[in-house]
Parts: structure tokens; C-alpha cells; sequence
């Protein structure tokens, strides 16, 4: 015990300093915005007028939180946007200071002040407006996307991006063994693990591990579909995990450990439905295919500490391992 408080107070100590170093170049206006919930003067900011292609992050996590996709004139003097990119990279919180009402912006990350939203916006794009501080954000170019580790955003540039990247939500078993080998798949950019199928909203690992809340742990599988297609992606799928095993992955028993494909759209529940036929059919299997398909509701993201899990601890559980005798 007093090992683990003592490696406690060193992480602590850690990420206390690796903010410092963060903050050390901002300037006092982005200080006062990002930890005194101030607002900067409108039309004397850096994003206002900003019309260049690329993301705006975090200004001290490097959290991705804007597209300049979703970037609009509203005439306030402040960068606008319709939306961010995750909602769940920031949080709202109500705002009664100077006698108003207003629903207050934060990062989520760094719970740095970023701005508020409101409900002019653009109509046709959901009539909502985040009226951001430019203080708080840092803009990436999409030329420096890679460079500055951004990657797996180019995707939100892409003429033709929803013929190009695509995703794939899948259960089967313990997400972090899945996740490994997905990320190790050429043309699969990104993988996140997250839970799918229940009926509650925002789901914790907590409520998901007890079976109750009829989550699957699962994972969002983003893939460039020049590289590969998705049924190639449910055959890889089908050789790492059992798919003939009815709420069962190794050692995990549970409905969150059933096998399932999670289809976004009609095209993908035609392509899985087949491939399920295919595989009952090859014969090579041990036996009946029990994955079950279900329509997407909606993908929750994991905690922070389940991302890149078996990366992070190379010595972690898992069933997971691809199985050259099950292709089909």
C-alpha cells in the first residue's frame, strides 16, 4: 500500500509538471481565457477570420476539438463552429455569471475554458454555435497532420471521405487483445475501444463488467477503404476471436463478451450477413457461428486507461491471436 501511494504522488508530481511545461509559453491573455474563464476581444483574435484547412486542438492537452469544416463566419468577432469533432471531448456547464444564462464550453482533458454555445447557428448544419476563444485553441494545418501526430484525422478532408474512411464496430471478447491486432492490420488508421449494444447512455467499464447495462465491450475499427474493404475486415475478424461461442471470449463469461458485428448502414449489414453464411458454410469453424448483428445505436469511448491497453502493458490479458486455419 504505501508503494502504491508513493508511485501515486510521483505520477502526480509527473503530469503536474508536464502541465507546467505545457503552459510555460502562454501568453497572459491565454491564461486569463483558459483559467479565469475570460473572453478575449472579439475581431482582435487569431481564428476569427481563419479560413485555412486543418483542426484546431486543445491548446495545453493537444486534444483534436474543431474542424475548419464545420468553421463558419457568424459575425461576432469570435471563431464559430457548428460543431466539434467528438462531442465527448468537451463538456458543458451551466453559466449564470454577469446576470446571464449560458451553457459554458470546456475541454474536456485539461478542463481548460474554451467558450459557450448557442442556438443560432446555421440552421441546415444543426443551428447550434460554439463561440470559441481563439486563446484556447492551437491550430494544425492538414498538411502537418501527420507530422504533428494528428494522422487520423486527414479523413475529415477527404473529397470522397466517406467512400475512402470508413469504420467498423465490432465485439468479440475483452477489447484490449482486439484492439491489438486491429491496429497492427494494414489500412486500419485508427482503433478505439469503446461499448455498443446497451440501453443506458454513457456507460462506465464499472456498469459494463457486471453484464447489466447489455453493453458489449467492442471496438470503433477506422479504415482506409482503398487499402482494404470491410469484408476483409469481418474475415480478420472472424480468425481472431471464436466466433461459434455464445457470450464467451477465454476467460470472460458475459453478455459484454458476446461476439457481434454493430452495422452503421444497410450496405454493412448486407455485407455481414452474408459473410456469417459464408463462414457457417466453410466448415472450418468449430462450430455454428453465434456472432450476432446488430444495428448501431451509438459507440461509447472507453476510459483513457483501456486505449492502447496491451501497448502500455505488453504482459496484459488476452485471448486474442490470429488463427491462419480459420480463413475462408
Amino acid at each position: 500500500m504505501k508503494f502504491i501511494k508513493f508511485f501515486l504522488i510521483i505520477l502526480i508530481f509527473n503530469v503536474n509538471l508536464t502541465m507546467a511545461q505545457d503552459i510555460s509559453n502562454l501568453t497572459p491573455t491565454q491564461k486569463h481565457v483558459i483559467f479565469e474563464n475570460g473572453t478575449e476581444k472579439p475581431f482582435e483574435n487569431a481564428y476569427w477570420d481563419h479560413k485555412e484547412e486543418g483542426i484546431y486542438v486543445d491548446i495545453v492537452s493537444g486534444k483534436a476539438l474543431f474542424s475548419s469544416n464545420d468553421k463558419f463566419d457568424s459575425g461576432t468577432g469570435w471563431p464559430s463552429f457548428t460543431k466539434p469533432i467528438d462531442g465527448q471531448a468537451v463538456n458543458e456547464k451551466q453559466d449564470s455569471s454577469y446576470g446571464m444564462s449560458r451553457i459554458e464550453i470546456r475541454s474536456k482533458d485539461s478542463d481548460i475554458h474554451l467558450g459557450h454555445v448557442f442556438n443560432d447557428g446555421p440552421k441546415d448544419q444543426g443551428g447550434m454555435r460554439y463561440c470559441m476563444n481563439s486563446a484556447s485553441l492551437k491550430f494544425i494545418a492538414k498538411e502537418d497532420l501527420k507530422k504533428e501526430g494528428y494522422g487520423k484525422y486527414f479523413y475529415l478532408f477527404e473529397k470522397n471521405k466517406k467512400q475512402k474512411y470508413q469504420k467498423a464496430v465490432l465485439a468479440g471478447g475483452c477489447f484490449w487483445g482486439m484492439e491489438e491486432l486491429f491496429s497492427r492490420l494494414n489500412g486500419v488508421t485508427d482503433v478505439v475501444n469503446g461499448y455498443s449494444g446497451g440501453n443506458i447512455s454513457n456507460p462506465t467499464y464499472d456498469i459494463v463488467v457486471l453484464g447489466i447495462s447489455n453493453h458489449a465491450e467492442s471496438i470503433e475499427v477506422t479504415f482506409d477503404s482503398e487499402q482494404i474493404s470491410y469484408e476483409e475486415i469481418l474475415r480478420f475478424f472472424f480468425q481472431i476471436h471464436d466466433p461459434t461461442t455464445i457470450n464467451k471470449q477465454g476467460n470472460d463469461i458475459g453478455t459484454q463478451y458476446r461476439s457481434a458485428i454493430f452495422y452503421l448502414d444497410e450496405e454493412q449489414r448486407k455485407i455481414a450477413d452474408n459473410l456469417i453464411k459464408k463462414a457457417d458454410r466453410s466448415g472450418v469453424f468449430p462450430g455454428k457461428i453465434a456472432t450476432s448483428l446488430e444495428k448501431l445505436d451509438k459507440f461509447y469511448q472507453a476510459e483513457d486507461y483501456h486505449q492502447d491497453y496491451l501497448l502500455k502493458n505488453p504482459n496484459g490479458y488476452t485471448c486474442h491471436k490470429i488463427r491462419k486455419e480459420w480463413e475462408f
